[in-house]
């Protein structure tokens, strides 16, 4: 029997926007399972809590057995690693973002073995970021247009 092409998806995800998702649902024609893995950073402030941004992804999802949500404290190989992933899912918005995810790309490859594949945003999405989504929330604007339905957010 073939290996199941196990993807992670990792990210803070705060919040998780039409972006992402469009990045997941393209993503499952490539692999068997995506792991929607939400990293814990105790560096970075977030402005949802954890359980929030989890079942956030979770309501989006729950109709989708290919598609899990987790979160992890561990290098994202190690994650990757113990739940028998053999692909990182990433996505870029612009040329910005492509040399920092080559980088880590290569290390991710040479620690691991771990294959990195990465999906271009779709140009109608690609001004849309966890950062600016954020950046209305403080001002009390409307996010609709920016994260699915779906995960009650707004």
């Amino acid at each position: 029997m073939e290996a199941v092409k196990r993807a992670i998806f990792p990210g803070t995800f705060d919040p998780f926007t039409i972006g992402h998702q469009s990045l997941v649902d393209r993503a499952l024609n490539l692999v068997d399972e995506l792991i929607i893995s939400i990293g814990i950073n105790q560096n970075k402030k977030s402005y949802f809590p954890l359980e929030k941004r989890k079942e956030a992804i979770l309501n989006l999802y729950r109709d989708n057995p290919r598609v899990k949500v987790m979160s992890y404290d561990t290098s994202t190989v190690d994650f990757a690693e113990s739940v028998d992933a053999r692909f990182i899912l990433r996505g870029i918005r612009s040329i910005n973002d492509f040399e920092n995810e080559k980088t880590t790309a290569d290390i991710n490859r040479k620690l691991s073995g771990i294959e990195t594949f990465i999906l271009f945003t779709e140009p109608q999405h690609r001004h849309i970021s966890s950062g600016i989504v954020r950046e209305l929330l403080q001002f009390n604007k409307d996010i609709s247009d920016f994260v699915p339905k779906e995960t009650n957010l707004y």
